[in-house]
């Protein structure tokens, strides 16, 4: 069964996420079909490539699939992680990508849509980090992600508290570019896609490299990246980790220890 739908009109290509009964979750297999969409996108050549969700949903994604997550003592959010990789795909894809947002986008899949360039949300949208529900420690990358797209502090709520954000306060925040109503917003989208196309693609491409590489122009030195990473692992190591995986598997309340 198909969980993506590929449409192309002139120079745009949309990727429609069609598993709503797991709620668009990014299993491997839906990853795989993202990436199979972009792979077409640079074929074809499509100057602009909208990624969004059928028409309606209550969730745009649920994020990383859980039942996919080793269940202890490896890091789900390594550099080969699917997630990571359509994460790299989406930045590094030569046109701009406009993520049009119906519904929750939760965890994996809020960073995955911040990969995008131009978000189009309806007011109905809403946006959360939620590893700590699950007892997972974001990796750095994917912090440096949600900070590149609003500031500091909201970030840190975001994070800690895991509660999520609606529509007009990520428009406040800078997350999303627009908001539009839930008949509109397709038209909306389309038509900046159109008017993308229009304009030198060369020129963009640059362009949105460049933007790439100054937004990752943050120092770290070798030793700060050890230690980071040598907390994480403690964090796979214990507990909190295996239980967070467990309860979620097991459809309970964790219940967290901080070991």
């Amino acid at each position: 069964m198909s969980l993506t739908k590929i449409e192309q009109t002139g120079h745009v290509l949309t990727i429609t996420l069609t598993n709503q009964e797991r709620r668009n979750v990014l299993s491997e297999a839906m990853i795989e079909e993202i990436l199979s969409g972009l792979e077409e996108a640079r074929t074809a050549k499509a100057r602009a490539v909208i990624l969004r969700a059928e028409p309606g949903v209550r969730v745009w994604s649920a994020g990383h699939d859980i039942s996919e997550l080793p269940h202890s003592h490896r890091d789900p959010l390594g550099w080969s992680d699917p997630l990571r990789v359509v994460i790299r795909a989406l930045e590094e894809f030569p046109a701009p990508i406009i993520a049009l947002i119906e519904g929750g986008v939760w965890g994996g899949a809020f960073e995955m849509v911040l990969a995008c360039d131009i978000l189009v949300a309806t007011p109905e949208s809403s946006f959360a980090i939620t590893p700590a529900k699950l007892g997972i420690p974001y990796n750095i990358v994917g912090l440096l992600t949600f900070i590149n797209a609003t500031n500091l502090h909201a970030v840190k709520e975001m994070a800690f508290c895991a509660q999520p954000v609606n529509a007009d306060r990520a428009l406040t925040l800078g997350i999303v570019n627009h908001l539009q109503p839930a008949d509109k917003i397709t038209e909306f989208c389309a038509e900046m896609a159109r008017g993308i196309a229009k304009l030198a693609p060369l020129s963009i491409a640059v362009m949105k490299e460049e933007l790439r590489v100054l937004a990752s122009a943050h120092a770290i030195t070798p030793r700060m990246f050890e230690r980071v990473q040598g907390l994480r692992r403690k964090v796979y190591d214990g507990h909190d980790y295996v239980e967070g995986v467990r309860a979620f598997r097991e459809k309970r309340a964790p219940v967290f220890t901080g070991e």
